[in-house]
């Protein structure tokens, strides 16, 4: 099962929402509770550990805010689906040990992805080697970021410079650690484009759904384009993995959050 996302103001139209919002503040308790509310048991959230905790204090004497974490999001318990640490590039190989004590104490009946972003754990290298091997020991996924086609669009609105200032422009290394490998394809404005770059993964996300359960965000530069990125790319992946089924009737606007 392939699980797309796109923030929406009713959970009938996507199965899985990526809670970025989570990177930048705590939400407020009765945001969880409606986030709760709007959505149910079928339903998932991928959250991202919030900045304070992944950035500011680089995983170290976090313990109380990983706390207030979990019990702010304790209302969603059953309906995570993964939370997610997105460490910034300053994060090193010799951060590892820090992310290994950080994940060894997290609790056990959740499922966790890793985003890095340092040059080292992209070149193949004993650095990326003990990144991989660490993340396989634990049962936790590597987190994909895919920033091909927003790199390759010409910077020609505020939206794709914009995008093209704030996305780290990384190789792409398809690499499952874990039973839930996920993909955060980065779009542009230009659709064929979008349409040519994700070839690769139409042949990779089958072979990845025989022995596990991916997920897949697909992102554009103006949030407003992502259903047409979807429209785009949905018959493909349809074609590609047939247990994917009928397209989302994504609206236009409005946002569970």
């Amino acid at each position: 099962m392939i699980e797309i996302s796109k923030l929406v103001n009713n959970a009938r139209h996507v199965n899985c929402v990526e809670g970025n919002t989570t990177l930048y503040a705590l939400p407020r308790a009765e945001i969880v509770e409606r986030w709760r509310d709007q959505t149910t048991d079928a339903f998932r959230f991928c959250f991202k550990f919030p900045a304070t905790i992944s950035h500011d204090a680089a995983l170290r004497g976090c313990e109380d805010l990983t706390q207030e974490f979990f019990t702010r999001m304790a209302p969603l318990a059953s309906r995570i689906g993964q939370y997610w640490l997105q460490l910034p590039a300053r994060f090193s190989p010799r951060d590892l040990p820090a992310l290994w004590h950080f994940l060894d104490a997290l609790p056990k009946e959740f499922t966790y992805g890793v985003e890095v972003r340092h040059p080292a754990f992209f070149e193949k290298g004993e650095a990326e080697k003990a990144l991989n091997r660490g993340l396989h020991e634990r049962g936790v996924n590597r987190v994909v970021l895919d920033s091909r086609p927003v790199h390759s669009a010409l910077p020609h609105s505020e939206a794709v410079r914009e995008a093209q200032r704030k996305k780290p422009k990384v190789p792409v290394h398809a690499v499952v650690t874990a039973q839930n490998p996920m993909v955060r394809f980065i779009g542009s404005d230009n659709m064929q484009q979008n349409r040519e770059l994700f070839d690769v993964w139409l042949k990779t996300l089958p072979k990845w759904e025989q022995a596990t359960t991916p997920y897949l965000f697909l992102h554009t530069p103006d949030i407003a384009q992502a259903p047409e990125l979807v429209d785009l790319l949905w018959q493909a992946l349809r074609n590609a993995i047939p247990s994917l089924g009928a397209p989302p009737a994504i609206p236009q606007q409005s946002s569970l959050f």
